[in-house]
């Protein structure tokens, strides 16, 4: 890849700019009827010719570093490359992620969910592969790392990158095509509570006549305990006394079995001209037992259950196929993108509960199966109007169908047979932008897009019941980068944009689950309500601030601190309330069910620090070391405070991390500490949830035979600190609480990495 840069800038203003696609694009199709352009003026006379003034062009080849790349960017961005993905030798994508600046994972420590950026949980956060959301259903950690060529954080939006994103974006990039064969294997052994994983990864790259070929496979055997206890507690609000004690334990074996495949076949031309195809799939199936006991010693509400055995066996199937051509016509060069994706899971659950006296007093079978599928095309024009200023444009359209299909006996009974056996929901979006990224001199640089969406969903009720939801979201972008003195590498971003946040296909579907604890028909309570979807929902909407700082080191290092304003409208939450539900008649039921229940705000201070120690102080060792940390801030208005926050979002987090390469040996070493202080979030009114503090510590060695053969040893969530989170509910004078221990474990993986 090569860039070519002129020593000229020719600008134009931000309102043409804005308007010129449409221009441009019909004189792109005017070239391509055979309308042929304006002729060329000759040169008046060799002397003009010779007098001309002559222009500097300088050509530099490879690929810019990560922290080039990112100071070059004028939409905020960080990327991540290849050896900080490697660095600690993780065994899933979401371990690498919990360490990068303003992104947290929830949950115990090696076993969390969705990663969140700016600590915001639900969607909040646009989670790209390859530049394409993923599909319902998929999660991150079936990703492993050796098929990732680097990771992408915006912080802001951008017209190209899409607006569903009020927290930012994450967008992988799986390994890429370089005229370069590289061979790679990579075999790894994982211990966890006494039971042995397994891992092996292969990533082959080639090159068949103009045609490069980069394929990744990877195999895996999980083996996993899970263990929990609870704790049940009623508190009389007027007297002060305990009325309800209860308590229970959990315990799960997981055994998962798997392979994850991609490959990208490329090919270009000396004319510009490219082809690329993107296959991808993902296989997971595997077997889950759990073991769960009640007791109660205080009270008379009757116990579920005393002792439960329960078997889930489940599989999980994603087949996916990208394509990407590009091509010039007249001024523009056009890129297309078209992908078909079809995902699917299924389970059967058997589940037995006993009596005190041992005796079974129900089974429960449930059988679920959901398909995913989507569709989407996209058309990209771009031009290179002058030095430094280049002008993207494009047209987007996308389809997105699930449908549920569930069954649930107990005792052989079906259960909620109003709702049928199969539910849909589907999503249709269209969306067109603009985006002018400009070059003023070398102080100022600009990024200024506009972006339309339409959105169409649909989702199923009781009894066939069908709800349209249709929405318009015009999200206006602008993003600058000021840069005092360029010597010095200083630069001062600032991005005013708009953004959104649409509910997932899950939130529109009718169907509830109902709670077992207080089976229907008949009453529950706050703390145990059934579950339903809200085909009614609309999109929350943000106008958002971002502010930052950055210094730019030698060696790739950098320093930052960024300010970040999010206001939000209509926020998304789920809602305890008391209903008339179809599969209670005689009874009205609690039900949490998400709505738009009012605006919001989010806000924050997030630091970096990335440096070489040697570099801060003179005499230090050359220990690579790695900081961040985020302060944050939230509020709901209709939530009255403390702690009404938005999206679970906790007051901070911290990282450090560093790597040594001890002199005159082949041993280095390294380490990482991160920290989420614990925090309470109020949900309504009366609701509470509650999360402990986490503190994760991994570390490294790393043997190198030669630079073909590395033998490593990771230990991940070293000190194994028990994770707990608490429920708490105000409800007809009572406040009662559910308090759940998570018991962690230590990871332990070796791994020999070889490049044959």
């Amino acid at each position: 890849m090569f860039e070519i840069r002129r020593r000229r800038w020719a600008g134009a203003p931000i309102g043409g700019a804005l308007l010129a696609p449409l221009a441009l694009l019909a004189a792109s199709a005017a070239c391509a009827q055979g309308v042929p352009p304006p002729p060329a003026r000759a040169a008046s006379a060799p002397a003009a010719a010779a007098s001309a003034p002559i222009q500097r062009v300088e050509v530099t080849g490879g690929r810019a570093s990560d922290a080039e790349e990112r100071r070059r960017a004028t939409a905020a961005k960080i990327v991540i490359g290849r050896d900080e993905i490697e660095r600690m030798g993780d065994s899933n994508t979401l371990e690498i992620l919990k360490r990068l600046p303003g992104i947290t994972v929830p949950g115990p420590g090696g076993r969390g969910g969705a990663p969140r950026m700016r600590g915001m949980a639900g969607n909040y956060t646009q989670i790209l592969l390859d530049g394409e959301r993923i599909p319902p259903g998929f999660s991150l950690d079936s990703i492993p790392p050796e098929q990732i060529e680097r990771i992408e954080i915006l912080r802001a939006p951008t017209a190209e990158t899409g607006a569903r994103a009020i927290a930012g974006t994450i967008n992988i990039v799986l390994r890429e095509g370089f005229r370069k064969r590289l061979n790679d294997v990579n075999l790894g052994l994982q211990s966890r509570h006494g039971r042995t994983s397994g891992n092996l990864g292969w990533t082959r790259n080639d090159t068949v006549g103009d045609w490069i070929l980069n394929g990744s496979l990877s195999l895996f055997q999980w083996r996993s305990d899970s263990a929990s206890r609870s704790t049940r507690s009623d508190v009389d609000l007027a007297s002060g006394d305990t009325v309800l004690e209860r308590s229970g334990t959990w315990r799960s074996e997981d055994d998962r079995r798997g392979l994850h495949a991609s490959a990208r076949l490329q090919w270009r031309d000396d004319a510009g001209r490219s082809l690329m195809l993107m296959p991808l799939v993902i296989h997971n199936e595997g077997t889950n037992r759990g073991w769960g006991t009640q007791s109660q010693s205080l009270g008379s509400e009757p116990l579920e259950f005393a002792r439960s055995d329960s078997r889930t066996d489940g599989r999980f199937t994603l087949l996916r196929l990208n394509a990407n051509a590009a091509h010039r016509m007249g001024p523009a060069r056009l890129e297309w993108r078209a992908g078909v994706g079809d995902g699917r899971w299924r389970s059967d659950t058997r589940r037995l509960e006993f009596d005190a006296a041992d005796v079974p007093s129900r089974t429960i079978d449930e059988t679920t199966d959901n398909r995913d599928r989507n569709a989407s095309l996209g058309l990209k024009a771009s031009w290179v109007l002058g030095e430094g200023h280049s002008l993207v444009s494009g047209l987007e359209v996308e389809r997105n169908r699930r449908s549920e299909a569930k069954a649930t006996l107990w005792d052989g009974t079906p259960q909620l047979e109003e709702f049928g056996t199969n539910l849909a929901a589907s999503a249709r979006r269209w969306a067109a932008y603009a985006q002018d990224e400009w070059t003023a001199g070398a102080h100022w640089a600009f990024h200024a897009g506009l972006r339309v969406e339409g959105i169409a969903t649909t989702g199923e009720g009781a009894n066939g019941v069908v709800d349209r939801n249709t929405s318009r979201v015009a999200t206006p972008l602008l993003h600058a980068v000021w840069k005092p003195d360029p010597a010095r590498r200083d630069q001062v971003r600032a991005s005013l944009t708009r953004s959104y946040r649409s509910p997932n296909l899950n939130q529109l579907i009718g169907r509830p689950t109902l709670n077992r604890v207080d089976p229907a028909p008949g009453s529950n309570t706050e703390l145990t309500a059934d579950s339903a979807g809200n085909p009614g929902l609309r999109p929350e909407v943000a106008l958002g601030l971002d502010l930052a700082f950055e210094r730019y080191l030698a060696e790739g290092g950098v320093l930052s601190a960024n300010l970040f304003h999010r206001r939000i409208r209509d926020v998304i939450r789920n809602v305890v309330a008391l209903e008339d539900v179809s599969w209670s008649p005689a009874q009205p039921r609690y039900v949490a069910r998400p709505r738009n229940i009012g605006n919001g705000t989010s806000q924050g201070l997030e630091l970096e620090a990335k440096f070489r120690l040697d570099q801060a102080a003179d005499g230090a060792p050359p220990v690579e070391v790695r900081a961040n940390a985020s302060l944050l801030r939230s509020r709901v208005d209709t939530v009255p405070g403390p702690d009404n926050r938005v999206a679970e979002q906790p007051g901070g987090t911290f990282n450090l991390g560093a790597d040594y390469r001890v002199r005159g040996t082949p041993l280095g070493l390294g380490g990482n500490v991160n920290r989420t202080p614990g925090y309470t979030t109020r949900l309504e009114a009366d609701r509470w949830w509650v999360q402990s503090g986490k503190t994760l510590i991994d570390a490294y060695l790393l043997w190198t035979f030669s630079p073909e053969a590395k033998l490593r040893l990771s230990v991940g969530n070293a000190l194994a600190a028990d994770f707990t989170s608490t429920t708490q509910v105000a409800s007809q004078g009572l406040l009662a609480s559910n308090r759940s221990v998570t018991r962690n474990f230590v990871d332990t993986q070796l791994r020999l990495e070889l490049k044959l």
